[in-house]
């Protein structure tokens, strides 16, 4: 395996960082289908929040850990500190309106989501496909964005197919 740290396809690594045009490099990641979730927690003032990340990968089985991530920018980076408990929802496909309500700026975005709280107190998103109960193992900023490593607690699925996101747009996987 090469080392990470040479030259990419003979460009030195400052050079390679000079010619990245960011707008094509976000379409080439959005080639890569992901999964929609929202992510619930309680923020530092109690409230209820909630975040559409597609930013989700399952990390480690033993122990059970998560990975997502969180742009530093977010007003609700507050409540992802070490130890905080919070909840992966992941959308079922029928879900793009919620998807939707979460990802815009809102007072409230819970208004008229049907939710329940779970022993921590962070909402359960009512018909998601599956949900991940965690707490933060860990922390570290990179880049743009705060990397969140959650301990997963408790879990749930149902049956349904999963809300796609695919080259900037919302997508359902075909029969």
């Amino acid at each position: 395996m090469s080392n990470m740290n040479t030259a990419v396809a003979g460009i030195a690594p400052a050079e390679a960082k000079a010619q990245i045009d960011t707008r094509e490099l976000r379409n080439t990641l959005g080639t890569f289908a992901t999964g929609v979730t929202v992510v619930t927690a309680i923020g530092e003032a109690q409230e209820a929040i909630g975040i559409t990340a597609n930013s989700f990968s399952s990390l480690s089985l033993e122990p059970p850990l998560i990975l997502w991530s969180l742009a530093l920018k977010s007003p609700s980076l507050g409540a992802f500190a070490g130890g905080r408990a919070f909840v992966i929802n992941i959308l079922d496909r029928d879900q793009e309106a919620l998807a939707m309500q979460f990802a815009r700026p809102s007072d409230d975005k819970f208004a008229g989501v049907s939710h329940r709280m779970n022993d921590a107190g962070v909402p359960l998103l009512d018909g998601a496909l599956a949900q991940l109960e965690c707490r933060v193992e860990f922390t570290r900023g990179a880049g743009d964005h705060l990397l969140i490593v959650g301990r997963v607690e408790r879990f749930s699925k149902a049956e349904g197919e999963p809300l796609l996101f695919y080259k900037g747009a919302f997508q359902q996987l075909c029969a």
